[in-house]
């Protein structure tokens, strides 16, 4: 069973090394624009992660690397995509296979089985993984996982949620022989007690919450750079690239779905590489108080609470050693 909620757990042996994880969508002009990059857009990641010689390795080599307790490879990167639209089949594998680059696709089965929306068909995904294309859990169904539902007990709920992780395992299993168990958390959300269940049924669970990827990160909870919309520009793009992993020793108070809105944010860091009077957090890009606790701890709240759609608190501060990049953290709330 994996370790549940690493940063919760203690010190943890702290690196200023990380990866980047970058999270897709749709590749195409007629889709969604929150949710899509243009083929030229994509071509362009690809080809600024080739000519900046960063390093993009399959999803399955950076997780054996934590899991062993080894850094990250340098300049890391990994290219994820969610939800198996057939966008991904038409546009983005070939563009992937000219760059020669690995990648994952995290699927839903029921949708596919149902064909909801402009999904793959099965016969496409076994085309993708027969050219070396990982596929992973999205659970079956893509519901909304983190809470109950109004009126659903906490045993109902448990049994609904751990149902629907295991049927899409079954099914992918059924499909494609797959059996690593990564789940990428339906619409990001997830909550300490998911945490735990994901944990104790042997997944490791992936967020859509930005930041880099380190040892210090925990394994229920990896981040994710969303980078579609606004965010697939160039000038969004690169500085992803040069981040690390926010040095976390324990969160004091980080559960998405628990506390009054606006929530409080509350961690305690270590020091080493930063200077933390540089740190700073943000709420739907505007400053948020942060109020030092100790001298390592801090806490952030807004002043507001928080109505968007993707409600995060996003604070990042300079590292001292690696000249131009910065150590981030986001936290996702699941809040009513």
């Amino acid at each position: 069973m994996l370790k549940f909620a690493l940063l919760l757990l203690g010190t943890l042996t702290l690196s200023s090394q990380a990866a980047v994880i970058l999270q897709y969508h749709h590749v195409s002009t007629s889709t969604p624009r929150s949710t899509s990059v243009t083929p030229a857009e994509f071509r362009s990641h690809l080809q600024f992660l080739k000519d900046q010689q960063y390093q993009v390795i399959g999803l399955d080599q950076l997780l054996n690397q934590l899991q062993s307790g080894q850094e990250p490879a340098a300049n890391a990167v990994v290219i994820t995509f969610d939800d198996g639209y057939d966008n991904i089949y038409l546009q983005a594998h070939p563009i992937l296979q000219q760059f020669g680059f690995p990648y994952t696709v995290f699927l839903s089965p029921a949708l596919i089985d149902r064909r909801e929306g402009p999904v793959m068909s099965w016969q496409q995904i076994k085309k993708l993984q027969a050219d070396g294309v990982l596929i992973a859990n999205h659970s079956s169904y893509h519901d909304h996982l983190a809470k109950p539902r109004p009126g659903e007990s906490k045993a109902d709920w448990r049994n609904r949620v751990k149902q629907d992780i295991e049927l899409a395992q079954q099914q992918l299993e059924q499909q494609l022989g797959i059996k690593h168990k990564w789940l990428a958390y339906p619409y990001g959300e997830f909550s300490e007690e998911l945490e735990q269940l994901v944990s104790q049924l042997g997944f490791i669970g992936i967020g859509q919450q930005s930041g880099a990827v380190g040892l210090a990160s925990s394994l229920t909870r990896l981040p994710r750079y969303p980078s579609s919309s606004q965010y697939a520009a160039l000038k969004h793009f690169e500085p992803k690239l040069k981040t690390l992993a926010m040095p976390v020793k324990k969160a004091l108070a980080a559960d998405p779905v628990k506390g009054p809105n606006p929530p409080t944010l509350s961690l305690q860091l270590d020091l080493t590489d930063l200077n933390p009077k540089q740190l700073n957090c943000f709420s739907n890009g505007e400053a948020i108080e942060v109020r030092w606790l100790s001298n390592d701890s801090f806490s952030a709240k807004a002043k507001e609470p928080l109505r968007s759609s993707h409600k995060r608190y996003n604070c990042t501060v300079p590292s001292r050693s690696h000249k131009g990049y910065f150590y981030w953290y986001s936290q996702p709330w699941v809040l009513d």
